[in-house]
């Protein structure tokens, strides 16, 4: 109940005289944080005790012409947020203080009357055509309100209201105001607009050509790009394709009679709907896109508005998933689009400052259009592809390059950096041009050129590597050093030395090693240099030489790491901070190149300086921080075990950065209260109606952090046992971490590293007492979680990350997971598959497209690799419990075999019948007898499939057939012809020992074995036997190559007769095959097996006439008679 006081309060504020209550809006927007605080809280209290009244006066204060404008203003601002569905605790704007829980919506609390006073103030202030700014906050108020009693039918006069007021051109503000409120709604609506579309269209149509007002012409606008947005089908779309022309006249005349920050707007709605519903431009998509190049190619309009045509065609470039393949029937458009984009990187001036080198700053002199320009044109290359891009690139880069201006020269080598990664297919084949255009461009007289080869050099080493090392390190290693002489232009330098990063990323170190003593050389004399830039770049380039070179770095360590030590020790100004940081990066990958013991003494003072730097307070954006977090790491990778001393040291910051919460903005996306959009470290992202700002740098420290964490775990396994109780609660809740792929991945890959560490603790007896049950409660806590993650997971290349972790922790946890957990875990597999399914089924949609091409087929044959990388690991997970709960599992087997079966068929792809195939050889393999009720079922599929086109289905499938000879019984009794005529398809083939058919090969001769061995009376002994003798040894899958070793050891033991053949014929071959066997040492046969063949040699020395034996060893190779001479002698 309120207090006296405060009723008394109440009812001063809400009386007769609004004096009062206007002073209390003034307050709210004072300057002043005390007193606009007191009136917050008065606010609050009022809504509290006096919801109806409240919300009255401040209708009534918006509705009276006589209030206040700024009053007006606020008291729609608040009256919006109060009758919010989903009100913010807050009175005024966001403030910071009011941190209490938000209070009930108020709607539901007033009286009918209240109600319906409420909505006839909110549309008759809009009659009362009050000022722009309060017109769009009423607006605003009313949208919010409609959005839940609409759907409702609670507001039954307001679409009347809004048809009459929308027809009115008499009175353009009102005419507007409902424009907008129609475009807000269009979602709530466009299900009880369907009876009126014609009615709409007719509206829309008069309104987009409005004699007078732009502003009408702009709401229509927004109100049709809504509408066809929010229309259910195809159909009632195109009722309203005629509109796009009235749509892009309303642009064009903005753009005729000089209104650009109208025909801005009209833009930015276009490029929403080119987004958003692409196909709706498709008939006059010539028309439109022309138009579109027109306002792009006008030098005469603002940068932002030719900003934005560009900003239109590049977004229906990208609209792959709705109109695949659309923008590549239109080359002529493309070829404008590109012209102008080059244009646009010439707009680029000789700046001082880039010259004297003494900042970062390397953009120093390119204008706005530049940067759009060179964004625009990575995006142009990866939406569209090499083969329509390339030809248009050939034709404008030569004439660029034989210009006399060196902004053409540099404009043209900014393009080709630009475009590689899209293009990098057919850029490939034309590698020669493309290289010897750039390294011309390393002798041009201006640096700036010369800097701009050298970055297109970086480029491509990243995108076309790693044949561009492959085939041209010859030229382009001498070109980068000889830049890195370059003293009059330090810029060129430093990039010279950052391009050597970038080419050695991508290169083995037998293509490095030539190079390294002249590179090295050169990276030293840099770290000598004046210029900070120029330092960074020598460190950062050493390190990735060291981290290619390996082992080979060695011979230049005693050189480097002096001065890399004293650039730790004594760069300790703020200005150097980022110097000191990358030298941390330098010493530690030095120190993993050259390995423990070269490196043990260095790496023992490195660490004090890095503890005591530790312990001294570091400034938020100390780049410090997270270069220690790697380098520490690293030095653990280096160290191994002999870290464990340094842990005490390293985990309780390391556990803060991964601790740390994102620093997270949200403000409706249709607010005016802007994210501070040009401060670089804040990143925004629209969801729905919210726009939500995040400040990427601490996600970037935190995603560090959890990759470091992962780190050690695996590098210490049990000795990391003391943190995991720390790291298991801030790693878990991250596998949900829905801002940052990085941190998300960090944790998925950490959870078995977690399990693993504990479970060898325990084994070990070095978990500080405690026992298996530990094992199982982290099990616990884990395997759910990421079965709840997998389960929310938007990315699928995660969701096979996610897949691969829960198989790892799986097999750590084995029987410890219970039944609930083994079914969750099958329901999510079942979840997994429909998605999957879904995705590739909504691709093969795609492919019906009017423009699919092949371009389009390619991207979409990559997407669906990444669908079956995720049922490789459903298979993989399967596998794990099949092998873990045997014949248990085969209830929950059962019911997944619905989605399982179905891969087998024709029409599916190779992959996914060999997972479908391996799937059942595990059932079939782990679960025996139990497992005879699906041969019925899949045995048919292996037979068909033993002599499939593709090679690791006939591996899947001929192992399978192993399988089920050996535990088929007589089940597989009846089948043992047909099987024995695909494993002969399969062994007799002309190719069967081709590289890619090998592995088929052996299985197959396995699989033999087995029918050999278990269906002994089921084939012809004489013809079957030596033919499997024949085969033998096999050599490639070693696993196999093991297993039947071991089996024709064990034949031969048993004095098989029909393995020895008819007066022991088949005995020269079997000693050939042990003499093979025993040469490979255990390569293909264990230990065992080894030591029980020989035995049998020896038994045969004894039994057999030494001239049978010596004819046989005659037939041997030299170096297989000398071994067995060696061990029969001893």
């Amino acid at each position: 109940m309120a207090s006296a006081e405060d009723q008394a309060a109440a009812a001063a504020l809400l009386g007769g005289d609004p004096a009062a209550f206007d002073g209390l809006l003034s307050t709210l927007m004072s300057s002043s944080n005390a007193d606009r605080s007191a009136a917050e809280a008065a606010f609050h209290r009022l809504r509290a005790s006096h919801p109806e009244p409240l919300a009255l006066r401040l209708a009534h204060s918006l509705a009276a012409p006589a209030t206040p404008a700024d009053l007006r203003a606020m008291s729609a601002v608040l009256l919006r947020k109060l009758l919010s569905p989903t009100p913010s605790s807050d009175a005024s704007s966001n403030s910071a203080g009011a941190a209490a829980a938000p209070p009930a919506p108020l709607w539901p609390q007033l009286s009918p009357a209240a109600q319906s006073t409420l909505k006839a103030h909110l549309l008759s202030a809009l009659q009362s055509d009050p000022p722009k700014p309060i017109a769009k906050k009423v607006c605003d108020a009313i949208s919010e309100l409609a959005a839940s009693l609409l759907p409702e039918n609670a507001w039954a006069e307001l679409l009347p209201f809004l048809f009459r007021a929308a027809s009115g051109p008499e009175a353009p503000n009102l005419q507007e105001s409902a424009l907008l409120i129609f475009g807000r709604l269009a979602d709530y609506i466009a299900e009880s607009l369907l009876d009126h579309l014609m009615t709409i269209h007719n509206l829309l149509a008069s309104a987009l050509g409005h004699p007078t007002s732009p502003d009408v012409r702009i709401a229509a606008l927004g109100a049709a790009v809504n509408l066809v947005q929010c229309l259910p089908t195809n159909a009632d779309r195109d009722k309203m394709q005629d509109l796009l022309p009235a749509m892009m006249r309303a642009l064009t005349d903005c753009l005729n009679s000089g209104q650009e920050a109208s025909a801005q707007e009209a833009l930015e709605l276009l490029v929403e709907l080119a987004g958003a519903e692409p196909r709706f431009l498709r008939r006059q998509i010539a028309d439109v896109v022309g138009a579109m190049l027109q306002i792009a190619e006008a030098a005469q309009l603002e940068d932002g508005t030719r900003h934005l045509a560009v900003e239109f065609v590049i977004t229906l470039a990208e609209a792959r998933e709705r109109a695949p393949g659309m923008m590549r029937r239109l080359p002529q458009f493309v070829g404008r689009l590109f012209a102008v984009l080059m244009q646009m990187l010439l707009d680029v001036e000789d700046d001082p400052a880039w010259h004297s080198a003494e900042t970062e700053d390397e953009d120093a002199g390119e204008g706005n259009n530049f940067g759009v320009a060179q964004e625009c044109l990575d995006r142009l290359a990866i939406a569209i592809g090499g083969n329509a891009i390339v030809p248009i690139a050939s034709e404008l880069l030569p004439q660029y390059l034989s210009a006399p201006e060196w902004q053409k020269h540099h404009a043209a080598l900014i393009t080709l950096a630009q475009i590689a990664e899209g293009c990098a297919k057919v850029m490939l084949k034309n590698l020669e041009q493309v290289v010897s255009m750039i390294l011309n461009g390393f002798q041009h007289p201006h640096a700036r050129v010369r800097w701009a080869a050298i970055n297109a050099i970086g480029q491509l080493s990243t995108d076309l590597g790693p044949d561009l090392q492959v085939h041209y390190h010859q030229k382009v290693l001498p070109a980068l050093a000889n830049a890195m002489d370059d003293f009059q232009n330090p810029r060129v330098q430093a990039h010279a030395a950052s391009a050597i990063l970038n080419f050695s990323e991508n290169c083995t170190p037998e293509i490095l090693t030539p190079y390294l003593d002249g590179v090295v050389g050169k990276l030293l004399v840099l770290l000598q240099n004046g210029k900070q830039l120029v330092q960074e770049a020598a460190l950062t380039a050493l390190a990735s030489v060291a981290d290619s070179s390996q082992e080979h770095f060695e011979k230049y360590y005693d050189a480097v790491m002096p001065y890399l030590k004293a650039i730790l020790m004594n760069a300790t100004d703020k200005s150097n901070r980022m110097l000191r940081a990358k030298s941390m990066e330098c010493i530690s990958l030095v120190g993993m190149a050259v390995g423990k013991d070269k490196f043990r003494d260095d790496a023992k003072q490195v660490m004090e300086v890095l503890m005591a730097l530790q312990g001294t307070p570091m400034e938020n954006d100390d780049p410090i921080t997270s270069y220690m977090l790697q380098a520490w790491a690293r030095l653990c990778k280096c160290l191994g075990q002999d870290f464990l001393p340094y842990m005490s040291v390293v985990m309780p910051p390391l556990l803060q950065s991964a601790q740390l919460k994102p620093d997270v903005t949200i403000t409706s996306a249709e607010s005016d209260d802007e994210i501070d959009s040009d401060d670089d470290s804040i990143e925004t992202i629209t969801l729905g109606d919210k726009r939500i700002g995040i400040r990427t740098s601490v996600l970037e420290e935190k995603a560090t952090a959890c990759n470091m964490l992962c780190c050690y775990a695996d590098e210490l396994k049990e000795g990391f046992f003391p943190w995991i109780d720390q790291v298991a609660p801030t790693l878990v809740p991250l596998l949900k971490f829905y801002f940052h792929d990085e941190v998300r991945r960090a944790a998925v890959a950490a959870m078995p590293e977690l399990l693993r560490s504990a479970k060898f603790a325990v084994e070990k007896g070095q978990a500080q007492g405690r026992d298996e049950s530990y094992v199982k409660q982290l099990s616990d806590y884990i395997i759910p979680a990421l079965v709840e993650a997998l389960h929310k997971e938007p990315e699928t290349e995660m969701c096979s990350s996610m897949l691969d972790s829960l198989n790892q922790c799986m097999q750590l946890s084995g029987r410890l997971l219970d039944e609930n957990q083994v079914r969750a875990i099958s329901d999510e597999i079942k979840n997994v598959i429909i998605a999957s399914a879904t995705r590739k089924r909504e691709r093969t949609e795609r492919t019906k497209a009017e423009d699919f091409d092949a371009d389009e087929g390619e991207l979409l044959q990559e997407e669906n690799e990444q669908e079956e990388d995720v049922f490789d690991q459903v298979s993989e997970c399967l596998g794990t419990l099949i092998k873990t709960f045997k014949a248990s599992f085969l209830p929950f087997f059962d019911e997944l075999s619905v989605y399982v079966t179905p891969m087998l068929g024709k029409d599916k792809t190779a992959e996914e019948r060999r997972i479908a195939i391996c799937i059942f050889d595990d059932v079939a393999e782990q679960c025996r007898e139990s497992a005879l009720k699906y041969y019925d079922t899949y045995l048919p599929f292996l037979l068909e499939a033993s002599n499939d086109e593709n090679s690791d289905v006939r591996q899947a499938a001929v192992y399978g057939v192993g399988v089920c000879a050996e535990f088929g019984g007589h089940v597989f009794r009846p089948l043992v012809g047909e099987a024995l005529s695909k494993l002969n398809n399969v062994i007799r083939h002309p190719e069967a020992r081709h590289p890619d058919n090998i592995m088929a090969y052996d299985n197959a001769v396995s699989a033999l074995g087995k029918i050999c061995q278990f269906h002994r009376d089921s084939i012809d002994v004489a013809q079957v036997i030596p033919a499997w003798l024949g085969c033998l040894p096999i050599k490639d899958d070693k696993i196999e190559a093991k297993v039947v070793h071991e089996q024709l050891c064990s034949m031969v033991e048993r004095s098989d007769a029909d393995i020895l053949g008819p007066q022991s014929q088949y005995l020269p071959k079997i000693v050939s095959i042990f003499a093979e066997v025993l040469c490979n040492g255990t390569e293909l046969a264990t230990e065992e097996t080894n030591g029980r063949m020989v035995n049998i040699l020896r038994r045969f020395q004894q039994t057999l006439p030494p001239d049978f034996l010596a004819s046989t060893f005659s037939n041997l190779q030299p170096q297989q008679q000398l071994l067995l001479q060696t061990i029969l002698s001893t």
